[in-house]
């Protein structure tokens, strides 16, 4: 197995200072491990080596947010996505990917999730998995692969955007008998339920900062953006601006995923603030705001964010 590499980052990024991806070997299918747990994404990469020894691990990710971000850096054809994480969970990073990677959901058992996972024909492995099950879905994303890449080659292109559960289903499976859109209906609504069962208090309310001698309590709706320098945060809302404390990756954690937007290494923002967003040169682009007349640069590793698939 190939060694674990994190994506380079831009010119505006080089302080996060993180090595370069290895180069994707001809004709190699590229994975993608997302848990936030070291341990469990250690467990998975040595399970695979002895399973799929020619797979590459192209990256791993710790929750939604970075999984987003490195599979439109890495383009993987395969990812193992823990389903509970921090902030963005792994259902909501899944939809945000598009539907053309195989998607194997790693959960803990719960009926809910399990049900929908089977509603929609994705494949998925239980907590604690062992070799053999995780063996059954190494040989369903063989078969699915090869047959993807056959009808590439066939039609000399990618040709129809095809579902996570893969391009040709298991013989038996109810993905042949979904309708178009079916499948996202089903991610969505897990979504939905996963956002529900989420822990009271996880998601933040209220940003306390200080503006003067007093604390102020300033809406997280309200907020436009956050922008953050190596010891501070300015958070800008519609009453005016504030410095607090927390860093970009805190705040991430505590925010609504489908909301707010990392757009650079230093900057979050409140997408119902946005009036448009401008393409720039080397595949970067400018975010402006509904009644403002400053501009928020977007580098290149968060402009996937404004790509339609």
């Amino acid at each position: 197995m190939t060694g674990i590499h994190r994506p380079p980052q831009d010119a505006d990024d080089a302080a996060a200072g993180v090595p370069a991806p290895a180069p994707r070997t001809p004709g190699a299918v590229r994975a993608l491990i997302v848990d936030d747990e070291p341990l469990l994404r250690t467990h998975l990469a040595h399970h695979l080596a002895q399973l799929w020894p020619e797979l590459e691990i192209a990256g791993e990710a710790r929750n939604g947010r970075e999984a987003v971000d490195l599979f439109a850096q890495l383009q993987p054809e395969v990812v193992f996505l823990d389903v509970h994480m921090p902030g963005m969970n792994g259902v909501e990073a899944a939809r945000l990917m598009g539907p053309d990677v195989q998607i194997v959901f790693v959960t803990a058992y719960e009926q809910y999730a399990v049900a929908a996972f089977e509603q929609g024909a994705i494949d998925y492995l239980v907590k604690p998995f062992d070799a053999e099950r995780l063996g059954e879905s190494v040989a369903r994303l063989r078969r699915r692969i090869a047959e993807r890449r056959r009808l590439a080659a066939a039609d000399g292109g990618l040709g129809q955007v095809t579902s996570l559960a893969g391009d040709v289903a298991d013989a038996g499976s109810p993905l042949g008998q979904l309708p178009a859109g079916d499948l996202d209906a089903v991610l969505a609504a897990l979504a939905g339920e996963l956002r529900r069962r989420a822990p009271p208090g996880e998601r933040l309310q209220w940003i306390r900062a200080s503006v003067g001698q007093m604390i102020k309590l300033i809406p997280v709706d309200e907020v436009l953006y956050f922008r953050s320098d190596e010891k501070y945060t300015l958070v800008v809302w519609v009453g005016g601006e504030a410095l607090i404390r927390k860093s970009i990756r805190e705040l991430l954690d505590g925010l609504e995923p489908e909301t707010f937007i990392q757009i650079h290494r230093s900057t979050i923002v409140n997408l119902r603030f946005v009036a448009q967003v401008v393409k720039g040169p080397n595949e970067t682009a400018e975010v402006h705001l509904k009644g403002r007349s400053e501009t928020l640069g977007v580098s290149r590793n968060h402009v996937h964010w404004f790509r339609q698939y």
